[in-house]
């Protein structure tokens, strides 16, 4: 569940960057037969405008039987990370791990109640396995070691 959840972060971040493409190459046998100019190929291409890069999917990714591999994990772990440490110390304490846990159990299950008792215990469980050297804190290190634990 957990590592459907971390593709599921992956793929919302990825998606976009996905969705671009490139014009096709021109073919330098078969060389431009209007007057126009040919196009100035040392200079770099203008950066996309924001407003017109489509939006990501809303859609849910496809269940996968394909588990996230430990070096996935900690890609994600490593870009997601600073999102959610609020208090930029490097280590996420019980609420700033929550956060993030609501967020993909809300993307995995779009039914369920982030807010429910029973969500609220399984976060609370999640960050004491978590946090192995217990230090009240969970780590990337640790959150890396602890989502791969099923991969």
């Amino acid at each position: 569940m957990l590592k459907q959840m971390l593709l599921i972060g992956a793929a919302a971040v990825s998606f976009p960057a996905l969705a671009q493409t490139t014009p096709p190459a021109s073919d330098p046998t078969n060389p431009p037969t209007t007057t126009e100019p040919a196009p100035d190929t040392t200079s770099p291409a203008p950066a996309p405008d924001a407003s017109t890069t489509p939006p990501a999917s809303t859609e849910p990714a496809p269940s996968s039987s394909a588990a996230a591999t430990p070096t996935q994990i900690a890609q994600i772990v490593e870009q997601e990370f600073p999102t959610y440490d609020g208090d930029k110390n490097g280590d996420l304490n019980e609420a700033e791990f929550g956060a993030w846990m609501k967020k993909l159990r809300a993307a995995t299950d779009p039914s369920a109640d982030v807010e429910s008792a029973e969500v609220k215990t399984w976060i609370g469980q999640a960050f004491a396995s978590a946090d192995s050297d217990k230090s009240g804190g969970v780590n990337k290190t640790e959150l890396t070691g602890f989502l791969s634990r099923g991969a």
